[in-house]
């Protein structure tokens, strides 16, 4: 059972909503309530593995993705062997692109592909008894982590939260106003004290706004601006930002191919790349991609904003790329994420560790959430 192949027995995605009393804020929407889908596989010998499909946009998506799952992409794997997860993921991805494009629905697809990867993945880990960040290749099972999702409103008890929680460093959702977005980032900046300090304007600038906040940004001595204007603004505009930024560009979230990342890496824009596992990819396109940031010179941080799986497996995937990148961990409330990020919960110092048992080291008990199954 130690062979890197298998024979897939069954895939299965369960779809979760979460109320929220507080929702979550972004300069281009609220999130009312935390979606999750989550995806088992098992093998023909009975081994499982957990994956999790991006799932926050639109409010109906995650119940969608949850049906592209099981209803599209999981029969066409059923009843079949692969030597690995790459192979089943070159499968899907080629089996479907006609599909995708006819329905207009490449995003949908890309991301339900990305969720059975992370599972099969995780399955594979087992099948070898290595923890997954080691067959990734990690050399160190300590990473470090940040408090993201901070809304523009309470910052500062978020923050002032998160490092009880043993946070070191934030980031701060901007795009909300000048006034809001600088008192924000002054308080936050006070909190942390020589933290780490990042920004994240959620593609809410246009470059005219974006090039009159950067001089004012300067003073908060930030670790990165993130996606300060649209993912598909042209590179032109983007040069134009960096050449007046005194802080590094940050961006990934939202490049959804091969080339596009290509094209980010062979430049001297983004200082910071963050792809989202959960949302393109997978781990077998995003493991190698991370080699080639920091071969590229970059900082590789996975972005992250979901639930316990995918947050997990983001943090095998640094472990095992290795860098001087931060994980990217929600400080919003989420029991849906908490329950299953195993040591991610577990910050200390700013740091979490992994540990040493197969595969993501967890397997959720899905009974603890049955009263917030959405499909």
């Amino acid at each position: 059972m130690t062979t890197d192949g298998f024979t897939i027995r069954s895939i299965e995605a369960f779809c979760y909503r979460y109320p929220l009393a507080t929702p979550v804020v972004t300069s281009f929407g609220k999130m009312l309530n935390r979606p999750a889908v989550f995806v088992r596989a098992v093998d023909e010998d009975g081994v499982e593995g957990w994956g999790e499909v991006w799932s926050n946009f639109p409010a109906p998506g995650a119940e969608h993705r949850t049906r592209l799952v099981n209803e599209v992409l999981a029969p066409g794997l059923v009843g079949r062997s692969f030597e690995g997860p790459a192979r089943a993921f070159g499968t899907l991805t080629e089996g479907t692109e006609v599909l995708a494009l006819q329905c207009g629905e490449p995003g949908p697809f890309a991301q339900a592909i990305s969720g059975i990867d992370l599972a099969l993945w995780d399955l594979s880990a087992r099948r070898r008894r290595l923890p997954l960040w080691r067959l990734l290749g990690g050399q160190s099972s300590q990473i470090k982590v940040y408090a993201s999702g901070i809304n523009p409103g309470g910052a500062a008890q978020t923050a002032e939260a998160a490092l009880k929680r043993g946070h070191r460093a934030l980031k701060l959702k901007v795009g909300f106003g000048a006034e809001t977005d600088l008192a924000n980032l002054a308080a936050l900046r006070g909190i942390v004290g020589a933290g780490m300090l990042a920004a994240d304007a959620n593609q809410g600038w246009s470059v005219a706004q974006a090039l009159t906040m950067l001089p004012r940004l300067a003073e908060f001595d930030l670790c990165w601006l993130e996606e300060p204007i649209r993912a598909d603004r042209p590179r032109e505009e983007w040069r134009k930002l960096r050449a007046s930024a005194e802080m590094p560009i940050a961006a990934g979230e939202n490049i959804a191919s091969a080339e596009g990342f290509k094209q980010v890496l062979a430049e001297d824009v983004l200082g910071v790349v963050q792809p989202d596992i959960a949302k393109w990819g997978g781990l077998s396109a995003c493991a190698g991609l991370a080699r080639d940031i920091l071969e590229a010179g970059k900082t590789f941080c996975p972005h992250y904003l979901g639930g316990g799986i995918g947050l997990l497996a983001s943090a095998h995937l640094l472990a095992g790329i290795g860098g001087d990148g931060w994980l990217e961990v929600d400080a919003n409330d989420n029991p849906l994420r908490d329950l299953f990020c195993g040591p991610v919960a577990r910050v200390k110092g700013g740091m979490i560790s992994l540990g040493e048992g197969p595969g993501l080291d967890l397997l959720p008990d899905l009974s603890t959430i049955v009263n917030y199954r959405s499909l």
